[in-house]
């Protein structure tokens, strides 16, 4: 239980009325108990609110929270940011008790930090390195070599491949995948891909023999990193693929090899980047948008949802479309392709109109 006036310090924010009332959570406005704390930021939760037996809440600035009903309440300028916060203190942490399951498997020469929690059938390989406070959930397995900073929660099922490098406080959701082999192939001869690129044809028939270019290289994550359920980073060809300070990573996202990712970028569900690619800082790429491979996207690019881009993208724009074009143009072209139905009918239109002048004289 929290009292109003620790939440209201937590949140760094500002309280009025009993600021003793304690509450074991937040709930909607409709929803909340005289024990919870109603999450109502806007004014258009009011009514919600009354409809709810909530004895405090945290508002939207300059609410009247007597008004509302309440013995108590938090005011929040930044509704969002606050939520993050609420959040923070409410939290249930993951049950991850200190020390070494029995089940678990632990190469000699790896290095345990202190305090951390290796759970149930992990497999920790030769010469790993993993930092203090690290949470290992049942069947994570970490490779040869690989090194991981303080405080890092792997959900379980993650797998985290040879050599592969990740800063402090990183968080895996379960079946991520950070350093698989890319997806890299060559025929001997130029093959109908290749063809088809510098020519634009098909040549009929003919034989591709695929040959696999093994991956040396491996994955560096800064600190900061998240990287949601069943995504996958691959390892680089002879450099690290790198993801910069503060990226998050959604579910089911595929980052390819050679990938460079900037600092603190979001990259949302189903995100798929081609390999080589380089992206800036503070990219964000909607879900289902798809980057092509050896692409340069620019800091503070926001990419938007199943948008396909097939060609550098200079900083600061927002993209859309398939291609990929600025929103504006986007946005015209849509209005465009709209109007074509009408446009089609008033040609039509004229051209019966003309047929029967025609036809009177």
């Amino acid at each position: 239980m929290t009292t109003i006036g620790e939440l209201a310090r937590a949140l760094e924010a500002e309280a009025e009325g009993d600021l003793g009332i304690e509450v074991r959570g937040p709930a909607e406005p409709a929803l909340a108990g005289p024990d919870e704390i109603a999450v109502a930021v806007e004014p258009k939760y009011s009514e919600a609110l009354k409809a709810g037996r909530a004895r405090a809440a945290v508002l939207w600035k300059g609410a009247d929270w007597r008004a509302l009903g309440l013995e108590a309440a938090v005011f929040v300028g930044r509704p969002r940011y606050a939520i993050a916060g609420l959040t923070r203190v409410f939290e249930r942490k993951v049950e991850t008790p200190e020390g070494v399951h029995p089940t678990a498997i632990i190469d000699a020469s790896a290095e345990i930090g202190k305090g951390a929690s290796i759970g149930p059938y992990v497999v920790i390989g030769p010469r790993v390195r993993l930092g203090p406070g690290a949470r290992l959930l049942p069947h994570v397995t970490i490779a040869e070599e690989a090194e991981i900073g303080p405080e890092a929660l792997l959900h379980a099922g993650v797998r985290i491949g040879a050599r592969v490098r990740i800063g402090a406080r990183f968080i895996a959701q379960p079946g991520a995948v950070i350093g698989g082999d890319g997806f890299s192939f060559v025929t001997p001869e130029p093959g109908m891909v290749e063809e088809a690129r510098a020519t634009g044809m098909i040549r009929p028939g003919g034989k591709d023999e695929y040959v696999r270019i093994n991956s040396l290289g491996a994955v560096s994550i800064g600190d900061d990193c998240e990287v949601g359920a069943n995504s996958c980073i691959d390892r680089g060809t002879i450099t690290d693929t790198v993801v910069g300070d503060g990226t998050k990573i959604d579910n089911h996202v595929q980052v390819g090899h050679n990938v460079r990712i900037g600092r603190h970028c979001l990259l949302c569900g189903h995100v798929a980047i081609g390999g080589s690619t380089v992206i800036g800082d503070r990219v964000v790429l909607a879900g289902k948008a798809a980057i092509a491979d050896h692409l340069t996207i620019g800091s503070n690019v926001v990419i938007a949802g199943h948008s396909g881009v097939g060609a550098n993208v200079p900083p600061n724009r927002i993209m859309m479309g398939y291609p990929a074009v600025r929103m504006e143009q986007n946005i015209e072209m849509y209005k465009a392709l709209r109007r074509l139905p009408r446009l089609i009918a008033k040609l039509e239109a004229l051209e019966k109109k003309g047929k029967g002048e025609q036809g009177d004289s």
